[in-house]
């Protein structure tokens, strides 16, 4: 698993490198880095390369890669960063040049499905042109950047990758904003790729996982519809009805069900996946204001779409306290989690 360097402790410093990551709340100006990170995060990455640990940051905006990759840079020329597979999480609004940058120093870019909330929210801040390359995934690929997708579940999503592979596809919030044209939709293959294969990359398992080939690990589902023929708009309502995990049998619904093993209920207890059973019972069109608990009602309880019940997030966690905003706060972002 990456490091996030924002996330050290090294014994030289002290202290957490907080001041290297960004946020990414489009509905609040973009935030600067403070003047001191530099040096602060130039120590954790030396730290990780002499010890060749791969590492990720959270990174939402150009500005704010521009200055992580001097760092880069700067450190690398002393100690390559050569086969540590490092990625920069999110990279919404990077640029053309920075992504050569990444490429120069065999990065690779992890994107999830933040716009397809937040879209709207972007073009009312910053406008339909920026709008239309956050992030630039058609780039990164032409450029030869390892691309991985994800939800980074749950601080943007549930673990469903249905909604961010609608998304790919689409170019479309969920709330139906168009946001991208031609060059930069994915095919649906493309996009299946990303959250497979392309997600291999970033733990060294690219040879094992994400192909269905001999010598890969034995990982599959069967869908509810053809992902391939289904209507765009329907992508995001597919479910798993039998997935199997290294070759072992993990979800399984209708005749698929006896196969399964049972699962836990949902945690936290008060979950309203308890209630209302989760809101892939019913398309997301129709879901009404319900959409607005789509982003913490996935609990291990229910499919999670392809990766049910191993996708699970807090079963094994208490809430700290707080109510809802001191609970998820808590958790953080999870952007190593595709």
């Amino acid at each position: 698993m990456a490091v996030d360097p924002a996330r050290v402790r090294t014994r030289e410093e002290g202290h957490f490198v907080f001041s290297a990551a960004d946020f990414e709340d489009f509905r609040e100006p973009r935030p600067a880095l403070p003047p001191g990170m530099e040096g602060e995060l130039e120590s954790v990455v030396r730290l990780l390369a002499e010890r060749r640990w791969p590492f990720r940051i959270h990174a939402t905006y150009d500005e704010s890669i521009s200055r992580v990759l001097d760092v880069y840079e700067k450190v690398s020329r002393e100690v390559p960063f050569d086969g540590l597979h490092w990625l920069i999480d999110h990279a919404e609004t990077i640029s053309e040049r920075n992504i050569d940058r990444v490429r120069a120093l065999q990065g690779g870019i992890a994107i999830q499905h933040r716009m397809a909330y937040q879209g709207e929210y972007f073009a009312e801040r910053y406008g339909a042109r920026a709008l239309a390359q956050t992030p630039p995934v058609r780039r990164m690929l032409s450029a030869g950047v390892p691309v991985g997708a994800g939800t980074d579940a749950t601080r943007v999503a549930s673990y469903n990758p249905w909604v961010s592979l609608y998304w790919l596809v689409s170019g479309r919030t969920v709330g139906g904003l168009p946001m991208y044209g031609d060059d930069n939709r994915l095919e649906r293959e493309e996009a299946l790729r990303l959250w497979t294969h392309g997600s291999a990359w970033f733990s060294h398992e690219q040879d094992r996982k994400g192909l269905l080939k001999p010598g890969h690990f034995a990982d599959f589902a069967l869908l509810s519809s053809d992902f391939f023929s289904v209507p765009e708009d329907a992508i995001k309502d597919l479910t798993s009805v039998l997935t199997v995990v290294g070759g072992w049998v993990v979800h399984g619904t209708g005749e698929f069900g006896p196969l399964a093993p049972e699962l836990p209920s949902p945690m936290p207890d008060w979950s309203p996946v308890s209630r209302f059973g989760g809101y892939q019972h019913a398309p997301l069109a129709s879901a009404g204001h319900g959409l607005a608990l789509e982003r913490h009602t996935h609990a291990p309880g229910t499919a999670c779409g392809a990766h049910a019940p191993r996708a699970v997030h807090t079963e094994h966690r208490s809430s700290p306290g707080g109510g809802l905003f001191g609970f998820w706060g808590a958790l953080g972002c999870a952007c190593h989690v595709f």
